[in-house]
């Protein structure tokens, strides 16, 4: 055995560094910031906690509040950190993410950066405290609401970023228009796909009107432009509890998990995308392996993105021009 261990071995760690991926290496602090992350009590969510946390205050936002405290008790021991605090939002229920929202903007002055990652994987058929099916519910609409009613914060707090935490799985996604709940067929994987798909489109819509807008008012007001990037990503395959919903996902995830990168390797480019200096000016992009990555045909259909933007709007009563 010891003949093959040292020939092989370069070649595995090879193999693990690739697996890894690259690295956010920006060294820029928060001091003074303000970072919201939702689903940080776990997974690459925590991870991302954990470094920015080493930079500046960080709100962790879970529906869990006692794993998220846990959390955060976690972080702030290692980092020195006292200012990682744990606030409620559940993203299946629009009425907790709106007293998230509505406690957090009583009590914090600005917000620079709002990293939209928490998301559910391959749930079994149900629905949202607003009827809305799980997987379009959580990872798209609530996340849609949130960023629109934090958005003048971000606003008043520019510079500032929005992060989408999407998927490779987009790919696969379609935005039903005609059965977005599935009601008429439903497919837990695919369900998945569509809402990584809605989180894209989300973020090129997005950053199209925020563009358009901080130069409208540059021109009128010859202000410095208003500053306000919104970017998604694909974190990789990661080991973490995303998967708990499907026993084969499960089992197979622990025994190719040399092959799936771990939370703090997912989270890297969530990190990218949050405090790189060279995306300042960057928006409405798709990154993956802290680097641009290919969007699907269906993900870069602006016909798309503007009638999800409508309907979205319509489906949580909201008016978002």
């Amino acid at each position: 055995a010891a003949l093959w261990t040292y020939p092989l071995t370069p070649v595995v760690l090879s193999s693990r560094s690739y697996v890894a991926g690259r690295q956010c290496k920006s060294t820029a602090k928060l001091d003074g910031k303000v970072v919201i992350i939702t689903g940080a009590n776990t997974g690459i969510g925590k991870e991302t906690a954990r470094d920015l946390a080493g930079r500046g205050k960080v709100i962790v936002a879970c529906r869990d509040v006692a794993k998220a405290e846990a959390a955060a008790s976690e972080i702030r021991a290692e980092t020195g950190n006292q200012q990682v605090i744990v606030k409620k939002l559940d993203l299946a229920d629009t009425k907790s993410i709106r007293e998230f929202a509505d406690n957090f903007l009583a009590e914090e002055k600005d917000l620079h950066i709002l990293i939209n990652n928490a998301g559910v994987m391959l749930c079994p058929y149900s629905k949202t405290a607003d009827g809305f099916e799980m997987h379009l519910g959580v990872n798209h609409l609530g996340h849609f609401l949130l960023t629109f009613l934090l958005l003048e914060r971000l606003k008043q707090s520019a510079p500032a970023r929005i992060v989408n935490v999407s998927s490779l799985a987009h790919h696969v996604g379609r935005i039903r228009f005609h059965d977005l709940h599935g009601e008429k067929s439903y497919n837990r994987g695919l369900a998945y796909c569509h809402s990584k798909l809605a989180n894209v489109l989300f973020t090129r819509e997005l950053a199209r009107r925020l563009q358009g807008k901080s130069q409208r008012r540059a021109e009128q007001f010859s202000a410095w432009l208003l500053s306000i990037t919104a970017n998604s990503l694909h974190p990789g395959s990661v080991y973490s509890e995303l998967v708990r919903y499907s026993f084969v996902m499960t089992w197979l995830w622990r025994i190719f998990s040399f092959f799936l990168k771990t939370p703090r390797e997912g989270a890297q480019t969530s990190l990218y995308c949050a405090v790189a200096e060279e995306l300042e000016s960057v928006t409405g992009q798709y990154f993956s392996d802290c680097r641009p990555a290919y969007v699907s045909p269906q993900g870069r259909d602006d016909e798309t993105a503007k009638k999800l933007w409508n309907v979205s709007c319509e489906l949580l009563g909201i008016q978002w021009d």
